[in-house]
């Protein structure tokens, strides 16, 4: 399954300049497992200050892209009025390669735990095949 950008704002609430996931490549939802990329370009608005000498995208900006495609996961399952996914959680969250402008960023996600509202996944970030980051998150849903 691929999901452009107007369908994954129909799932997720965020727009530009916060929403960091452009595509959906594969969305497996009996394995409860994703994968999507974000492009990073040097018209980010995050490069006038992170750092203009020397543009590198944050980290947490990684980690945050990886949450935005569990959201996307998570929430295809429920009713768009009834669902909101909220962060509970950061852990383990590991940064192993430098980010600029003209990489893209390959992210998959899988949900290792789901109780009721509540769920952890791992996330892992890659560009150009190596690992740039990965992580694990909780969070919970809300209506």
């Amino acid at each position: 399954m691929n999901m452009n950008i107007e369908e994954i704002w129909e799932i997720i609430p965020h727009r530009y300049p916060f929403l960091l996931v452009d595509r959906v490549t594969e969305v497996d939802e009996e394995e409860l497992f994703i994968k999507g990329y974000k492009n990073i370009t040097i018209n980010e608005p995050i490069f006038q200050g992170h750092f203009p000498a020397r543009p590198v995208f944050p980290g947490v900006l990684i980690i945050e892209a990886l949450a935005q495609l569990g959201a996307v996961l998570a929430l295809r399952r429920f009713p768009k009025e009834k669902r909101m996914a909220y962060f509970t959680g950061i852990d383990k969250a590991r940064f192993r390669r430098v980010v600029v402008p003209g990489d893209r960023i390959d992210m998959e996600v899988r949900v290792v735990r789901e109780r009721d509202t509540f769920m952890v996944i791992e996330g892992k970030a890659h560009v150009e095949g190596q690992l740039a980051a990965q992580v694990t998150m909780s969070s919970a849903l809300a209506k």
